[in-house]
């Protein structure tokens, strides 16, 4: 969410929910890919301080190499669209940044190559949840303020919707601190299916916002 703000600065005229979607993308087609079968889950309360999901199995969606390859995918599609190559870079830079803090908060879990072995990385700051939560909480803030500086409300919708949304951002995360671990993998992955709607309330908010330039 933090990487999607920021990445605003830098690609002005790209829509918020488009930010969204990418810098989410791993973690949104995580759940279809884990209801095919094709990645496997499960509840593990201990292992990680910070979370009771044990993400075990998961190189389709979350190896180093299929996170490349969203990125350069996802980069072709928006430059063939747009013809916007500063932007279409933020694209990949935001579709890469998801491997690389989830390489920095996983604990050694996150897959190199999506082929027997994988490789597995990750520093585990979520054994350290206060630490983890801070951190966290600090790029939140400070992305947000760089979106606000870098746009301007064209209308109430605008206005008020940039406060709304990053509250209930901010709730949505809070939630996750205090709430239950999931009975099962499965319905871990239906809830995980709802954060399709962020990018497109992402997309709402930012369709009443403007460039701070314009």
């Amino acid at each position: 969410m933090a990487v999607a703000f920021a990445a605003k600065k830098a690609a002005p005229h790209t829509s918020l929910g488009t930010l969204f979607l990418t810098a989410g993308w791993l973690d949104l087609v995580s759940p279809l890919v884990l209801l095919a079968g094709l990645e496997h889950f499960s509840i593990a309360v201990g292992d990680a301080a910070f979370t009771a999901q044990s993400f075990n199995d998961y190189p389709l969606t979350h190896s180093l190499v299929a996170t490349l390859v969203f990125a350069t995918l996802g980069a072709a599609l928006y430059l063939a669209r747009t013809r916007n190559r500063g932007a279409a870079l933020v694209i990949a830079a935001a579709v890469l940044s998801h491997w690389v803090l989830d390489f920095a908060t996983h604990r050694r879990g996150m897959p190199v190559w999506p082929w027997h072995g994988g490789g597995h990385v990750g520093l585990g700051l979520w054994r350290h949840p206060a630490i983890a939560i801070a951190i966290e909480s600090a790029m939140f803030v400070g992305a947000l303020w760089v979106y606000l500086r870098a746009t301007r409300g064209k209308d109430r919708v605008g206005r008020w919707g940039a406060v709304a949304f990053p509250v209930f951002l901010a709730a949505l995360f809070a939630a996750t601190l205090v709430s239950p671990p999931p009975p099962n993998a499965g319905v871990l992955a239906g809830v995980g299916l709802a954060g399709w709607l962020i990018p497109a309330s992402a997309w709402w908010v930012d369709h009443h916002r403007e460039p701070a330039g314009a």
